[in-house]
């Protein structure tokens, strides 16, 4: 098996639809596994005769535990998590099949993400830093996990699964020991993802702020006391990567119609609107 995509799922039907069905189009040998914890809002009455997904229905104690319990399951020699509220846009695992394969040596491989609203329409873009020790700590998170590929070896050999102590920045905690691994990690600069703001993302919830605040108190002082030169730094690192120099560009993705989907093409405008 080439890929493996784990999907935590709970309670998302709409959204896991559109999730699925970008999965199912990619045209590459690939696994959808989708951990749910349990949904009574009528996903689990379609999802499990999905014959384009492999579907586990066990409680969990919350999303990266959901995640973990997918790895254990996967068999895939590249390995990524898509959140239901997430997209693979057209052709993104064949150019990461290809990126893994003329680059032996590397371990995680990140993409560029956009990022829409409800509707499909075109928000910001990200485009992705190699994620530095200080920034991971004290910074935003340089990287989408929606874009984040990663090989087998990562959990086989060097057992870096996500912490579930963490409820919202697992993802932070998860890059954090990526670094100190010394894994090589690597950017493909290449729209592959799309993230949905659907006003109910367990980002954004306000919790996240504050268990932010918690993990960021587990930077050593001296680097606390550094945080704004640091900040400073990601944000120049941001504008040589080229957040202010991309073209308009189209996209396609699905959108929301019932009960059929269907692909829908997007132009993004990124002139006036960027994201640091």
């Amino acid at each position: 098996m080439r890929f493996s995509i784990i999907t935590p799922s709970f309670r998302n039907s709409d959204w896991l639809r559109l999730c699925v069905a970008s999965v199912a189009d990619q045209n590459v040998e690939h696994e959808h596994i989708v951990q749910d914890a349990g949904s009574d809002d009528g996903t689990l009455n379609w999802l499990k005769i999905d014959q384009r997904v492999s579907v586990f229905v066990e409680k969990d104690a919350g999303m990266y535990d959901a995640i973990n319990r997918g790895l254990r399951k996967s068999q895939g020699e590249i390995i990524a998590y898509l959140n239901c509220d997430e997209q693979y846009l057209p052709g993104a695992l064949k150019a990461v099949n290809d990126c893994f394969a003329t680059n032996p040596d590397v371990e995680v491989l990140f993409a560029d993400a956009v990022a829409v609203n409800g509707n499909g329409d075109y928000l910001w873009h990200r485009k992705m830093l190699r994620p530095l020790l200080w920034h991971t700590w004290t910074a935003p998170l340089s990287i989408l996990t929606c874009a984040t590929f990663f090989r087998r070896s990562i959990i086989d050999e060097r057992k870096l699964f996500f912490d579930p102590q963490w409820r919202y920045v697992g993802d932070s905690a998860w890059v954090l020991a990526l670094i100190k691994a010394g894994v090589r990690m690597q950017v493909m600069r290449r729209f592959t993802s799309v993230f949905t703001h659907t006003g109910h993302n367990l980002s954004l919830h306000e919790k996240a702020q504050d268990e932010g605040c918690t993990f960021r108190a587990t930077v050593p002082a001296f680097a606390r006391g550094m945080a704004p030169l640091i900040l400073a730094h990601h944000r120049v690192r941001r504008l040589m990567g080229g957040i202010y120099s991309q073209a308009p560009f189209d996209f396609a993705l699905y959108t929301r119609p019932q009960p059929q989907h269907r692909v829908t093409r997007h132009v993004a405008n990124p002139t006036s609107r960027w994201r640091w």
